[in-house]
């Protein structure tokens, strides 16, 4: 079977010396020194001041939330995975969508200005694929307004923008490194500050609230993560460079295999360095998307429609906003297998259904 990702594992051996350094100290959790030492590696890496290893990418959400203060209603995307529009909504806020830019696929940053309300409070932004958002006109926008503003960069992991990591902008960005993701912690995520001053609020957030036995300051939650997934961090980051170019090398061979007089798919910054973290491709119709599905599941190729469906369209959410481009979208977007050690004869043969069943 071939799955739309598999996770990358590093080097069984390097892993289990880690193990054995956890299972000497007896140190299994609580900020311990494996934690602290991908804490370090990670902000240099990313070149970032300010970053929380936690316990996963949506935890690190709502603890942004939390930190910014955030209530009313916050401007967000549609297409997302749900965990960006659930999050508001177990911070007891109200999800108000903005539809998408159909080239990008991210927020359209030039309707935000007209959804605020005396009621927003924030926007919260996703950078879809790994594809920046326009943070230039949101922060514009966020000023003019006094609004807080998210990032949901769970795609995100080594991107740099203009120069600069993609975690740089907005008030608080967070990311996934969940066992699929380009960059794994087996389950984690991170949350990274431009603000000194929040410092020791989010190190306090994601630990209850308190420190020591007698120091409590808030209601915290339990955001922190384990010795055992730091480990495989420091394990794979060093790997990353490598993973990110052979994801590269598969993108590249669909880009020189698929029927594009036919299919299209997101158009990519040409500002950043990227990280080729999902292959999204765009289909004529549902229809011949389902078609397509069909034909791959009878041979055990399994892609996913990431996004779907446009998160607007919900029935628990509490407004009905239409979203007319993330819904056409969200039926027709097909992301197809990406992961390292993907052999080109299987890209070479996917494509090849593919573009055989592409008639309507």
């Amino acid at each position: 079977m071939i799955n739309v990702t598999k996770a990358y594992l590093p080097d069984q051996e390097q892993y289990i010396k880690y193990v054995r350094e956890i299972w000497d100290r007896g140190y299994l959790t609580n900020n311990g020194p494996l934690v602290q030492e991908l804490e370090a590696k990670l902000k240099e890496y990313l070149n970032v001041d300010y970053l929380y290893f936690c316990g996963n990418g949506t935890i690190v959400l709502q603890i942004a939330m939390k930190a910014l203060e955030i209530k009313g209603d916050v401007i967000t995307t549609p297409f997302s995975y749900c965990a960006t529009s659930n999050v508001i909504l177990w911070e007891n806020c109200t999800p108000v969508f903005v539809d998408i830019d159909p080239e990008t696929f991210n927020i359209n940053a030039d309707l935000i200005e007209a959804a605020i309300t005396p009621e927003t409070t924030a926007i919260l932004a996703t950078h879809v694929y790994g594809n920046p958002c326009d943070v230039e006109k949101i922060e514009e926008v966020a000023k003019k307004h006094n609004l807080k503003v998210i990032y949901d960069g769970a795609h995100a992991f080594g991107v740099t923008y203009k120069g600069k990591s993609l975690f740089s902008y907005g008030d608080l960005s967070t990311c996934s490194f969940h066992a699929t993701k380009v960059f794994h912690t087996i389950e984690g995520g991170a949350l990274i500050s431009n603000h000194p001053e929040l410092d020791k609020e989010l190190h306090l957030l994601r630990a209850f609230g308190h420190k020591g036995d007698e120091e409590y300051y808030f209601a915290g939650i339990n955001g922190k993560n384990s010795e055992f997934h730091a480990a495989m961090g420091l394990c794979n980051l060093p790997n990353v460079p490598d993973i990110i170019a052979a994801r590269k090398e598969i993108f590249d061979w669909y880009d020189g295999f698929l029927n594009w007089d036919i299919l299209s798919k997101p158009k990519i910054s040409s500002d950043i360095d990227y990280n080729y973290a999902y292959y999204p491709v765009v289909f004529p119709s549902e229809k011949v998307l389902r078609n397509v599905q069909q034909a791959l599941a009878a041979e055990d190729i399994i892609p996913r429609r990431y996004f779907y469906p446009s998160l607007n369209t919900l029935a628990f959410m509490p407004k009905n906003i239409s979203c007319p481009v993330s819904e056409d979208m969200s039926e027709r977007v097909l992301s197809l297998p990406l992961y390292v050690g993907l052999p080109l004869p299987d890209v070479e043969r996917i494509s090849k259904i593919i573009n055989g069943h592409l008639s309507p």
